[in-house]
């Protein structure tokens, strides 16, 4: 007996949707940082992600098609100038691989939760173990090149304890010694402030080689938020005695060509605001000592207040792709009205 056909969820949709756009966008910068590598370890890299997201894409376009929905427009070889000169480094390409593969584990697992339909599950479940494979062999690299940011070490506990005072949520008495963190809330920290590292060169590359003033505005307001929030995470961390996390400085030449579109870059620049909420949301959540959860919080409205300024400038310029919805029942009974 043939099973009947089940149509995909809204949820499904939105999945498939982010991870086309999100993929489409990968393969222009990936091809990009192939024309320009050296490193024959840190190519072969960058292969392996180029290929991950070029499958990716082909099966969501299948996918797709075949329910008749539209592809969206996403980013083609059109959005990236393969011929410009270096802009990166080695060492920011291998990094870059390994952030961007830490941020598509999460963004698949979260699909692969939010799917229902199993054709959906096996891709998003295939995408996971592929997305894993390529951040276990980057990090690996990373550490056999010397270039792995560790988090910081702290001594093995000697024992089990529990709280016993409500004191120990307390953090915002600058009269009163705040307790020493603990390891949630220092692993939280320092992925912050990694992430915040790699917006600051990022924002710095687009900014240098956009022509449009406007974009340049925005991207070095970007590369600011993202400074302040290293040095308070930084700060934190120093305040406990923990040695705040060095990264190599050598991440960006001096070229001034346009790279990528400014649409890509805007989008780029939008996916990482986006993460960086969640994060900081998942950071506030796991902390227990309230002067971090404030912190987190008041971060949280900048960026916030950022992405939408980057919203507004993608849609003055028609960037942005609207997401698949419902109709607007009342728009449709007004417009029928206005017809008979």
């Amino acid at each position: 007996m043939q099973e009947s056909r089940i149509d995909l969820t809204s949820s499904e949709i939105a999945s498939l949707w982010t991870s086309y756009n999100n993929n489409s966008m990968s393969i222009q910068i990936l091809s990009y940082l192939l024309s320009t590598v050296e490193d024959a370890d840190i190519k072969t890299m960058i292969e392996i992600g180029h290929s991950i997201s070029d499958h990716h894409l082909e099966k969501i376009e299948d996918i797709l098609q075949a329910e008749k929905i539209p592809v969206p427009t996403g980013f083609s070889a059109s959005d990236v100038n393969l011929n410009a000169p270096r802009l990166y480094t080695d060492y920011f390409m291998l990094n870059y691989v390994n952030h961007m593969s830490k941020a598509g584990l999460l963004g698949y697992s979260g699909f692969l939760s939010l799917s229902a339909r199993e054709d959906i599950r096996k891709f998003f479940k295939d995408t996971l173990i592929k997305t894993s494979e390529l951040f276990d062999e980057s990090a690996a690299l990373l550490l056999q090149k010397g270039l792995y940011v560790r988090a910081p070490f702290i001594d093995y506990p000697k024992q089990k304890d529990f709280v016993d005072s409500k004191s120990y949520f307390k953090g915002l008495n600058p009269f009163s010694n705040k307790r020493p963190l603990n390891a949630v809330e220092i692993s939280h920290l320092h992925l912050n402030f990694q992430n915040n590292i790699v917006g600051i060169k990022l924002a710095t590359s687009f900014a240098q080689s956009s022509p449009r003033k406007e974009v340049q505005k925005l991207l070095l307001r970007g590369k600011e938020i993202s400074e302040k929030h290293v040095k308070v995470f930084s700060d934190t961390l120093i305040q406990n005695n923990i040695q705040s996390p060095v990264n190599a400085d050598s991440s960006i030449t001096n070229s001034t060509a346009q790279v990528f579109s400014d649409k890509l870059v805007m989008f780029h620049m939008g996916m990482l605001t986006a993460a960086g909420t969640g994060n900081y949301a998942t950071a506030a959540a796991a902390s227990q000592r309230n002067d971090l959860i404030l912190n987190y919080e008041r971060l949280s409205l900048e960026i916030a207040q950022y992405a939408k300024d980057i919203a507004n400038l993608m849609i003055d310029n028609e960037w942005l792709e609207q997401p698949p919805g419902t109709m607007d029942k009342e728009q449709l009974i007004y417009q029928k009205k206005q017809n008979e």
